[in-house]
């Protein structure tokens, strides 16, 4: 069975793909919960961001997301013939004012991977003490990472409008709902409406498992854990516990 191995998957916390609430920091640790339920089912992420977990299955595998730039880079990732480019900052800050110009692919690879933070676009990701290349790290990253999003699926869509195959599991990392996530996305993200559909789809015979701080009551924790984290420039750090949740309306009292 495909979860039998994949537990066993060499460097899981390896340094990959920078994404703003990546979850490559805790993935061996709800992965196997969750690979032990999914079977042979297809896995789907309708918020798949850097690839941080999709990558870390095997099997059929959907990634949606919907920022365009970030699938197009993704979709790139996963050519066998990828290779990531040197882009320097002057070059940043054209791609930064032209997106409309460039292959989207490379403006998601720079406006994501060499950007502080992983901030998108925020500002170019450099070491004032001439320590750290973080340009040749970024491409190191992402030429390592490539290799496993090979036979992924990478659609640009939103998790509403995403068409997902019969008796799939779900994983969802969504916007948190957090004052400190408040104006860091594009749009405004309809908490209520998106637990709302993750009811609809395990009605509908899939398997939902939910990363959040917090969940509605029908909702169960199978797993939780504290860690530090850091949000955009900010260099403080502060400590939240992270949770894994799963739709159980036998939950409710």
């Amino acid at each position: 069975m495909w979860f039998l191995a994949e537990i066993l998957i060499k460097n899981v916390n390896e340094k990959l793909m920078k994404y703003m609430g990546s979850k490559n920091r805790i993935a061996k640790e709800i992965l196997p919960t969750m690979l032990k339920e999914r079977g042979q089912r297809t896995w789907v992420e309708p918020f798949v961001g850097g690839a941080n977990m999709i990558d870390k299955v095997q099997g059929k595998r959907i990634g949606a997301d919907l920022n365009e730039y970030v699938i197009a880079l993704l979709n790139e990732m996963s050519k066998a013939t990828f290779v990531a480019p040197i882009i320097s900052e002057e070059k940043y800050n054209e791609l930064k004012s032209n997106k409309g110009v460039y292959e989207k692919w490379i403006v998601g690879y720079a406006g994501t991977q060499l950007s502080f933070g992983a901030t998108w676009f925020g500002s170019y990701r450099r070491d004032n003490l001439g320590r750290r290349n973080y340009c040749l790290e970024a491409q190191t990253n992402v030429n390592k990472q490539s290799k496993n999003l090979q036979g992924v699926e990478f659609i640009h869509s939103s998790y509403d409008s995403l068409e997902v195959p019969e008796n799939s599991f779900i994983y969802c990392d969504p916007p948190y709902q957090t004052e400190a996530t408040k104006g860091k996305y594009k749009d405004d993200f309809n908490h209520e409406r998106f637990w709302q559909w993750c009811r609809d789809m395990a009605t509908k015979g899939h398997i939902v498992y939910v990363s959040e701080y917090n969940a509605p009551a029908d909702f169960e924790c199978v797993w939780q854990k504290e860690i530090s984290q850091r949000m955009n420039n900010n260099v403080k750090t502060s400590k939240a516990v992270e949770k894994l949740f799963k739709f159980s309306p036998t939950n409710v009292q």
